[in-house]
């Protein structure tokens, strides 16, 4: 057997340099190839790259908040990126700290690319220490510019990468260390819609980035890489493991103490989960209403940005600045909650066991009406079904969610009963503004913005019934009436040219008279308000309706003096601050200025402010309104007994026939608030005055509302601040019985009333 010479198991020298010239080839070919690569991705053969202008100017969509008179945020507009960006000053250390050790500890040596890191990798995740290859600039740069791109394959992916690679370079070329890490936390997605740490403190802790702790801080860094993976609501357990991960990377990098770490890694998640939603929250009708108004503005085309696009809500980062007071709308909303509940149960006691069909006016006019308006039938419509398909899908049992004052719930039911069922929920609305500035401090458009979203504030209008009856006073004092003034309390038939004779009925038992302008209004007297319509005529009153901001339209009828006409809550709140504020009417105002992501104002609102009436007239309108209050047996003094208010108070009730509306507008110095409260469709009503008037289901969201607002002392407004009078001495006595005493016997009263 022949055994091969040694010479022949051995390489030669010249071999070993051919083998050497073949490896150093192909390592030069891969450099060629990869330069050419990194050339070509940098002239743009693969795709184009950001330019310098977008590099200085990286397009990041933010979230647009609205701001509460304290500054504080009550929402926020966005679609689909829920995100706001805070300056590095304004990020705790906490934060900056866990994500350098976890996602790159090498952040502040390295210019954008971790050579060691790309190697070093594949050990960390061998021994455990599971961490990503991209440093956090190149993360920074995905997140700026590539996120579309990156799922178009295996081969596009790569040419991504390169891009990034160049992006991230470029990036450390012309932003400090600060700069990229801010960005990058301003940017990355934490899950929930949560983009930014801004959002992601708000959602999750329920506090401001600057406030983090070390392990809030670590948890917010441990959802960054897989948001939904490591979800710290669903997913507690995973949460908590990669949390306590980043805290030990945090000691390994001398950031915290092993005895820190220790004691953190002990600590529940912690979380107070607030999520962001356009529909819950703070103010939501209030929300809504205001997205429509600032979308408004923006759509007139006076306001464009530097390179003549104009804003855009949801993506431009807007700052909103309103009046809204935080604290008086949770007051409000929970005020209308209290009572709500408690009315409710009063309204279903009132209809236990009645058929609807029979004692409902129009009862399947309205389901039908309801049915039509139902966004249930809305989307069937859209979806192509017949009117016969979808009657059919209407009385067809189905899982529905509805709403009940114990909360959302899901039962199974035919969607044409969740429409009655919706009819006979009573809805409420409420308004509270400065009667001097204007400024609109809560908003309750309805009860439940998820269910019901048609906001009752600003937009739907109701008859106001007794609550009109002020402006037939406030004219008469105007042409020379004395509130001290009598007039009978009788029935009374009024004669219009054109128009058929109108004989008013009583409210309720009528009180013996004659009745003077006080009482009369104090007792919500019929009669006594219609011999004054007859004695001023209803012009120069529609005339003074409208004077105070009432846009709907007033006939010049006598009946308008009992409030046949229709109005919104918005507009009677703003006039009767007219009375409080020495007759100037002052315009509703709930959004102060709006100013882009960098806080440079781009609009600023001006109020309207007009004088409607003189400021005696004003004056005595606000001590007539205080008789209502005061005045034992007056339609608003179970302000005093049940809610045992004191102080400066005046106010009207108001109740429209069968019940229909219920309203209450209390006025204090400093705060004017206007309350109504009914069904949806005004066939649906309380079937007792008793129940059903504004004393009993508008009144009392007023006195839990103020005891509340009365209670915070912080808020400025107190009990005893009392009324400003005018400047100049007042022409006739608000004390009845010396102006009694003054004219009595002279026969000045029936003179001036012309009897």
């Amino acid at each position: 057997m022949n055994r091969p010479s040694k010479k022949n198991d051995q390489l030669t020298q010249q071999d070993i340099r051919r083998y050497n010239g073949y490896i150093w080839k192909f390592v030069a070919t891969c450099f060629v190839i990869v330069v050419l690569l990194i050339l070509s991705t940098s002239l743009g053969l693969f795709g184009p790259l950001p330019s310098l202008r977008e590099l200085e100017n990286p397009k990041s969509s933010q979230a647009s908040s609205i701001l509460a008179a304290d500054n504080s945020i009550i929402g926020k507009y966005y679609e689909g990126e829920n995100r706001t960006i805070v300056p590095y000053s304004k990020i705790s250390p906490n934060v900056v700290n866990a994500l350098v050790a976890t996602e790159d500890n090498h952040f502040y040596d390295h210019s954008g690319i971790d050579f060691w890191r790309s190697f070093s990798i594949i050990a960390y995740n061998l021994v455990g220490s599971r961490q990503g290859g991209s440093t956090i600039t190149q993360q920074l740069a995905r997140n700026l510019f590539s996120d579309e791109e990156r799922a178009k394959g295996f081969f596009a992916r790569g040419f991504q990468k390169l891009k990034e690679l160049i992006i991230a370079v470029r990036l450390e070329k012309h932003y400090t260390k600060q700069e990229i890490i801010t960005m990058y936390l301003n940017t990355v997605d934490y899950g929930s819609h949560s983009n930014g740490v801004s959002a992601a403190a708000s959602t999750f802790f329920n506090t401001t980035p600057d406030k983090l702790t070390p392990d809030q801080a670590a948890l917010l860094v441990a959802v960054v890489n897989a948001p939904s993976y490591y979800a710290p609501v669903r997913h507690q357990e995973r949460a908590l493991s990669r949390r306590n991960f980043v805290l030990a990377r945090m000691a390994d990098e001398k950031f915290l103490s092993d005895n820190e770490v220790k004691e953190l890694q002990q600590k529940p998640l912690g979380i107070d989960y607030h999520p962001v939603s356009h529909t819950e929250g703070l103010a939501p009708y209030f929300r809504e209403e205001l997205r429509k108004t600032v979308k408004s503005i923006l759509a007139s085309g006076n306001f464009v940005k530097s390179d003549g696009t104009p804003y855009d809500l949801n993506h431009d980062g807007l700052k909103i600045y309103t009046t809204i007071d935080a604290t008086m709308q949770q007051y409000a909303e929970d005020a209308q909650r209290e009572w709500m509940r408690k009315l409710q149960h009063q309204f279903n006691m009132e209809w236990k066991g009645v058929k609807l069909s029979a004692k409902v006016n129009n009862y399947d006019l309205r389901i039908k009406q309801g049915m039509r308006e139902s966004e249930r039938y809305r989307q069937l419509k859209t979806d192509g079904l017949t009117d016969e398909d979808i009657v059919k899908n209407f009385y067809t049992p189905d899982q529905l969610n509805i709403f009940t004052w114990k909360g959302s719930l899901d039962t199974l039911m035919k969607p044409i009963d969740s429409v009655a069922y919706a009819q006979m929920l009573l809805r409420n609305s409420l308004m509270s503004m400065d009667p001097t500035t204007g400024y609109v401090k809560a908003w309750v458009g309805g009860i439940n913005f998820e269910h019901y979203k048609s906001d009752q504030v600003k937009v739907g209008a109701r008859q106001v019934g007794s609550t009109a009856k002020p402006f037939t006073y406030a004219t008469a004092i105007k042409n020379g009436y004395s509130p001290c003034m009598s007039l009978p309390n009788t029935p009374i038939t009024i004669t219009s040219p054109g128009a058929p004779d109108w004989t008013p009925r009583s409210a309720g038992k009528p009180i013996p008279g004659p009745l003077t302008l006080k009482s009369a209004l104090a007792f919500s007297q019929n009669w006594v308000t219609a011999r004054l319509m007859n004695e001023v005529t209803p012009q120069p009153v529609a005339e003074m309706i409208k004077s105070l901001g009432i846009k709907e339209p007033v006939p010049e009828v006598p009946s308008i003096c009992l409030g046949v006409f229709d109005a919104t809550v918005m507009e009677m709140t703003a006039a009767y601050s007219a009375f409080v504020n020495h007759g100037v009417w002052t315009e509703p105002t709930y959004l102060l200025r709006i100013e882009d992501k960098n806080g440079t104002p781009i609009y600023t609102n001006t109020p309207k402010v007009k004088q409607v009436m003189d400021e005696e007239v004003a004056y005595k309108m606000v001590d007539m309104l205080q008789g209502v209050v005061d005045i034992k047996g007056g339609t608003g003094n179970r302000v005093r007994w049940m809610f045992d208010l004191t102080g400066p108070i005046g106010g009207k009730t108001g109740t429209t026939n069968d019940n229909s509306d219920g309203w209450f507008i209390g006025v204090t110095p400093k705060l004017v608030t206007g309350i109504w409260t009914g069904c949806e469709k005004r066939d649906f009503h309380f079937r007792s005055l008793n129940n059903g008037e504004g004393a009993n289901s508008a009144l009392p969201i007023f006195g839990l509302y103020m005891q509340k607002v009365y209670a915070n002392q912080a808020l400025g407004i107190q009990k005893g601040i009392v009324f400003d009078p005018p400047k100049n001495p007042l022409t006739s006595p608000l004390d009845c019985s010396a102006y009694n005493q003054e004219v009595q016997g002279t026969g000045e009263v029936e003179k001036k009333l012309g009897f």
